[in-house]
């Protein structure tokens, strides 16, 4: 009989990945190819997305993406988010270590697939002034939206329950332009306050629908197993309180309290945090290939067990 917390390792592996135990075959594709990739294994990129807060992160960027009526639209309308939420996730989750981890050939691959499957991801929608507008999913506009918001997104989370990383904030953002204009997007930020400078930029297209809020009902209870809706409600808080107070707002959303006090949400989530790394282990099997394949095409060759 499998103690509990192998089966808890299954079940995780099995939301991040849809693929139970074992590791989905597209991390064994990312050991192939003939560079070291866009992302060394020093940079704030490896860092960050190598540690557990991209879980709150990616949490906190589907939240603010929703507040663009035209992103919002293209997910409501094209999007299997209501049938098949955890495997929107695990595709989410495949692009991002593939740019992270793979080679650039790798990386440039699966953003173009992304960018072909957004060539049918067109419609209408009502912006924040009640003007109906059309949309296409690789209109540069929406994809900076998309690039910000996910950059904003791991950046904060990993401020509020990471480790300090290489070269700090500014450099994760500078390193991370790069998955920004494999997807399209023109003259991404550089810094934070060229980031910042450019999500405020949109402040005056963010709203409020029922559309957001029918997202937001599948966003707060995704289905889980039993053994994780409790952790997930702790991300959940967790990632609400990195946002910003009118974006809190505008999704209808507030801090954890009792009466006037806040709850403590910061330790809870690092406890979450902690037991998912100790479920999934401390490599995932994305930056393990990764690392293989750097070992191969620098010449280097991994120590022997036996002598080590």
């Amino acid at each position: 009989m499998a103690s509990p917390l192998s089966r808890l390792r299954v079940e995780l592996k099995n939301t991040f990945t849809g693929t139970g135990a074992e590791p989905p075959a597209w991390t064994e594709e990312l050991a192939e190819g003939n560079d070291a990739g866009y992302f060394d294994p020093g940079s704030a990129v490896w860092s960050v997305h190598s540690s557990m807060t991209p879980t709150v992160g990616g949490i906190r960027a589907l939240l603010l993406q929703a507040l663009h009526p035209g992103a919002m639209a293209g997910v409501y309308a094209h999007s299997d988010f209501r049938e098949d939420p955890l495997g929107r996730l695990a595709n989410t989750i495949r692009w991002i270590f593939t740019v992270t981890y793979g080679s650039t050939d790798a990386a440039q691959s699966a953003s173009n697939w992304v960018r072909r499957l957004h060539e049918k991801v067109t419609g209408t929608y009502v912006d924040a002034a009640g003007v109906e507008r059309s949309y296409a999913a690789n209109d540069p506009h929406l994809l900076r939206w998309v690039h910000l918001a996910f950059t904003d997104a791991f950046l904060s989370a990993h401020r509020e329950y990471g480790l300090k990383f290489p070269g700090g904030p500014d450099e994760y953002v500078k390193e991370w332009a790069i998955a920004g204009e494999l997807m399209g997007v023109t003259d991404p930020p550089r810094s934070v306050a060229e980031l910042r400078d450019q999500l405020s930029a949109y402040d005056g297209e963010l709203a409020s629908s029922h559309q957001v809020q029918d997202a937001l009902a599948y966003i707060k209870r995704p289905p889980l197993p039993r053994s994780q809706r409790l952790g997930y409600r702790i991300l959940f808080a967790g990632a609400v309180a990195t946002l910003t107070p009118r974006h809190r707002e505008l999704l209808g959303l507030s801090l954890p309290h009792i009466g006037p006090l806040p709850l403590p949400v910061k330790p809870a989530v690092l406890l979450v945090l902690g037991a998912i790394k100790l479920g999934l282990g401390r490599q995932g099997p994305s930056e393990a290939a990764a690392l293989r394949r750097i070992r191969r095409v620098q010449g280097q060759h991994p120590p022997d067990p036996a002598t080590s």
